[in-house]
């Protein structure tokens, strides 16, 4: 659904599957630098929502996802996976309990997909799968929050902060994003997702042989690095640019921005075999990676806190 924020002026939409929101207002620096002050809020209205409601939600949520949730506290918001039998990852739902439903937001556009296979799952327990089309999510640096979508019109006068602009803040944060780090081959430990969406110590759940087993015996076949692109270039890599390493291509762009402070960089995955040192072109575009997930990936995959930029 369009967003009434697209009616500012000096908005511009941003392409797709973001093309329902604005990816600026006319001042991308400016908006990225009240972001980070706290003082902008960015429109995510295009992520779509989903409830979960029922006595047994969080255990059944439990049973099913990544993240350990049985004990989760109304208000605190986490992030949990759907894996496929192989552990590729199908879903990344960004969730919070609010005393009576689980709300989770997702990518724009599969939200049918996890609500037709969480009914499946429902047999007879006391749970209850509904879109939750009458919310809409919006996003500080730091947070997330649902409100009506009815009330979007009202949040017109307050600083608003485009889509680039939380984009660019993302890629600083190291923080992959389902459909343009992940294919339908990605596992959680080739883009760091272990900790921040994947719970280890937690019971069994669809997908877990494949995470237990990479954690165990590392080397999961590709990694995510974080780029600092050559700032000379006028384009920046788009996303599925080959990535290229002494000639042969290593991976691909996930995503790129500009930054207020960093400059252009980006977030990509290459091949595990790829030195981390290793100069590279992104989209034809020289640029200098920093590891994100280390190459021995396995009981070491976490990634050290330190390296995280204001992380959630």
């Amino acid at each position: 659904m369009r967003s009434p924020l697209l009616d500012l002026h000096g908005a511009v939409a941003a392409e797709a599957p973001d093309s329902d929101v604005a990816a600026h207002y006319g001042d991308l620096f400016a908006e990225q630098r009240a972001l980070v002050r706290g003082e902008a809020v960015v429109d995510r209205s295009n992520r779509e929502v989903v409830r979960i409601s029922g006595a047994d939600r969080l255990k059944w949520l439990n049973d099913l996802t990544s993240q350990k949730l049985d004990t989760l506290v109304p208000g605190q918001w986490t992030r949990t996976l759907d894996l496929d039998l192989q552990g590729h990852i199908l879903h990344h739902l960004t969730l919070v309990d609010d005393g009576e439903s689980v709300l989770a937001h997702v990518e724009p556009g599969t939200a049918d997909s996890l609500v037709g296979y969480l009914d499946r799952m429902r047999f007879m327990l006391r749970v209850e799968v509904s879109r939750a089309d009458e919310l809409a999510v919006l996003s500080t640096a730091t947070e997330d929050f649902l409100v009506p979508r009815s009330e979007l019109p009202e949040h017109l006068g307050r600083p608003l902060a485009g889509l680039w602009a939380y984009e660019a803040l993302r890629i600083e944060r190291f923080e992959p994003r389902l459909g343009f780090e992940t294919d339908h081959r990605t596992i959680p430990h080739e883009i760091g997702l272990i900790g921040t969406a994947v719970q280890l110590g937690k019971g069994c759940y669809r997908g877990q042989e494949t995470v237990a087993r990479v954690h165990n015996l590392g080397h999961p076949p590709r990694r995510l690095v974080f780029l600092h692109l050559d700032g000379s270039v006028d384009t920046l890599p788009p996303h599925g640019a080959p990535v290229i390493f002494e000639s042969q291509e290593v991976g691909t762009v996930g995503s790129s921005a500009r930054h207020h402070e960093l400059g252009p960089i980006a977030l990509a995955v290459v091949k595990r075999t790829v030195p981390v040192d290793a100069p590279l072109l992104a989209g034809g575009v020289a640029a200098s990676q920093e590891v994100v997930v280390p190459p021995d990936a396995g009981r070491n995959v976490q990634i050290d806190p330190a390296l995280r930029r204001r992380v959630r």
